[in-house]
């Protein structure tokens, strides 16, 4: 495991890893308005934490939360766009989490910074029909060796 953008972080005994997120820079994605900052990354099995800033009127499409998705609304506010769910409003200082399969796309009507905690990458749902992670690979080929996935398929 790694926190992706620290070249050092500070380590005792490598068991605990500072890491300095007002000292890394904000990383783009694809999603217009969705800036990120990965503090842990676990490349073999997709687990992920990220500080997340999303510009006023930003929206997630449709996706696909794989495993137990976790999140923490420092500012603004996290409303699900569509979905089940469709309505609800995380607000400043409110919790969500949401179970592995729940799908729907989600916005930030006024701009939000989020602490997001993901065991698998998010399974985006593209208009032309392929499935794809957040930095738009093929989700099967990139992350279909996971856990998680293995223990929902069966």
């Amino acid at each position: 495991m790694d926190a992706v953008t620290p070249k050092h972080p500070e380590a005792a005994d490598q068991h605990s890893h500072l890491v300095r997120p007002q000292d890394m820079e904000w990383q783009t994605t694809r999603f217009p308005g969705c800036e990120a900052k990965t503090l842990l990354f676990d490349r073999r099995t997709g687990l992920m934490t990220a500080l997340m800033r999303f510009a006023p009127g930003s929206v997630l499409p449709d996706h696909e939360h794989v495993g137990i998705e976790q999140s923490w609304v420092i500012e603004g506010a996290l409303v699900d766009k569509e979905g089940p769910a469709k309505g609800i409003a995380c607000k400043a200082g409110e919790f969500i989490w949401r179970e592995a399969g729940s799908r729907h796309a989600a916005w930030c009507p006024d701009g939000a910074l989020i602490l997001a905690i993901f065991q698998v990458p998010n399974k985006f749902f593209e208009a032309d029909g392929r499935v794809v992670d957040a930095a738009g690979h093929d989700w099967d080929e990139t992350w279909g060796h996971t856990g998680a996935q293995q223990a929902r398929s069966a």
